[in-house]
């Protein structure tokens, strides 16, 4: 297995190939469609080897596949194959052009996935990257095999976050707006713990980690052949080349998916026929922290998803729950990956703040069933601690709340620390034992909640030596944009009232 420090090299070894031909940030426009074409080629030579065992030899099983696809669950043709690619000297942009569009040709989930990228492509009369150049990194990609036992399962999350955190500079992004530690994700899906026959949601899919994770957790539970009712998988994207991504990832694990491009938010994909929204047993995301969405895209929402109340510019996390809320069944389930201010922001301040009266209610309403605070330094785009927040609306332990601090449950790692094993397996034991650990967790009542004005910040109720009191930037960061918003409102409520008087 490619463990993550060898992947890294291997990337910057490639990205370097191209180095000078291509800006850095358009690295991985070229990279990652040659890393999928070389994975589905190497799973599909692994296809072939399965059958030639049950045929007797790889010369019959090739002439059936070429008679038949449906033997396999994606047909690439001869000339799309890596070794043909490897082979290849001359006009190589071309047939690496022609070859993705043969691929998406035969399989038509792949269109609009892997031939998005002309390597043949100029920029004022001038190749944007030369055939030596493709031919380098053709070379440098063929060092390692991506079959489905040669490399975890997102490969392409993580090859696509490490090339934009190395050049972050000039990408404009930030990896983790759609990229969540595997670690977190495999804890999420441990927590979510997938039943036979469900339907699962991201709204902000990213490359597809969570839903993969859940989809994992799925085999593990029951097994690789198991006859159970699969699980099916939703989810939106925003940005075209993560869609893509996504897609990729999807359809190497033969996942019931259903992918959808466009902004969620201001135009949620997956309606009912009566135009409303449809409703899952499982919703997980990791949206932007704090994003800012002006206030129409709430007022103005044809979907009823914002009744708890409008968010304030300054951060859309309590609005990314609502639509995750609006988006469960009956007595479906979520968990979300948020700053840790969004548990606690408001409380304890005079007068009314949007994200406390929010929250409020969800308290009030006995609907949230847990929070997890992260440690420190976990997540890509920044050093600040997350926290993951459960809404169960068939919650088994009523008007009481599990917070666990896994703060202090990290190893050091380099660039970021990292859970290890055994400190997501006690986190999902404990949320599923609903139960008290010294340090770790405690249960709290709806009326201590109450009593703390709504704050549910798992550092409040379970302290650990040397907690840090610091303030995160990004939450110094809302807290100064709310401010600025309230001292906004106060002077238009002043300069309408100093009309009214006639002193104005």
């Amino acid at each position: 297995m490619l463990d993550i420090k060898t992947l890294e090299g291997w990337l910057w070894k490639a990205a370097c190939t191209i180095r000078g031909e291509v800006d850095a940030p358009k690295y991985k426009d070229y990279i990652l469609p040659l890393i999928f074409l070389k994975r589905l080629s190497d799973i599909y030579d692994d296809e072939i080897e399965k059958l030639a065992k049950e045929f007797g030899s790889k010369e019959i099983a090739e002439n059936l596949i070429e008679e038949d696809h449906s033997l396999v669950w994606f047909y690439i043709p001869e000339n799309a194959k890596w070794d043909s690619i490897l082979k290849q000297s001359t006009n190589i942009g071309q047939f690496l052009t022609d070859a993705v569009r043969d691929i998406a040709r035969e399989n038509p989930k792949l269109q609009g996935v892997i031939d998005i990228v002309d390597f043949n492509a100029t920029a004022a009369g001038q190749r944007i990257i030369s055939d030596n150049k493709l031919k380098l990194l053709i070379d440098k990609l063929n060092e390692h095999r991506l079959g489905l036992k040669d490399v975890e399962p997102d490969i392409f999350g993580r090859a696509y976050e490490y090339l934009l955190r190395k050049f972050a500079e000039g990408s404009g992004s930030s990896a983790g707006e759609f990229y969540t530690p595997k670690e977190v994700a495999m804890l999420m899906a441990k927590i979510i713990d997938p039943k036979e026959g469900e339907e699962a949601y991201d709204p902000c899919l990213g490359s597809a980690g969570l839903l993969i994770k859940i989809y994992l957790r799925f085999k593990e539970k029951f097994g690789e052949d198991a006859k159970v009712e699969p699980l099916q998988f939703y989810g939106q994207e925003i940005l075209p080349g993560t869609y893509a991504m996504a897609k990729m990832n999807t359809f190497i694990y033969r996942m019931e998916s259903k992918i959808a491009l466009g902004d969620t938010m201001n135009k949620p994909a997956f309606l009912n026929k009566d135009g409303s929204l449809k409703t899952f047993d499982i919703v997980v995301a990791n949206p932007m922290w704090n994003q800012d969405f002006p206030q129409n895209t709430y007022e103005n929402d044809p979907y009823n998803r914002f009744t708890f109340g409008y968010p304030p510019s300054s951060s859309a996390d309590w609005g990314w729950i609502q639509h995750m809320f609006k988006s469960l069944k009956e007595k479906g389930r979520m968990a979300v990956v948020l700053d840790t201010g969004a548990v606690s922001r408001g409380s304890g301040n005079q007068g009314s703040n949007r994200e406390r009266d929010i929250r409020k209610q969800f308290v009030e309403k006995d609907l949230i069933e847990a929070v997890i605070l992260m440690p420190e330094n976990l997540f890509y785009n920044t050093p600040a601690p997350g926290v993951i927040l459960v809404i169960n609306k068939s919650k088994e332990h009523k008007d009481k709340i599990l917070l666990i601090n896994a703060s202090k449950l990290y190893e050091k790692g380099r660039p970021k620390n990292y859970l290890p094993d055994k400190a997501i397996t006690q986190i999902a034991d404990i949320y599923h034992s609903f139960r008290e650990e010294e340090g770790i967790s405690k249960i709290v009542t709806k009326e201590e909640a109450v009593k703390n004005d709504y704050n549910l910040s798992p550092s409040r109720y379970v302290a650990q030596n040397g907690e840090d009191t610091t303030l995160p930037l990004e939450e110094t960061l809302v807290l100064l944009k709310e401010a600025e918003e309230e001292r906004k409102e106060a002077d238009e409520k002043l300069h309408s009232l100093l009309k009214q008087m006639g002193l104005e």
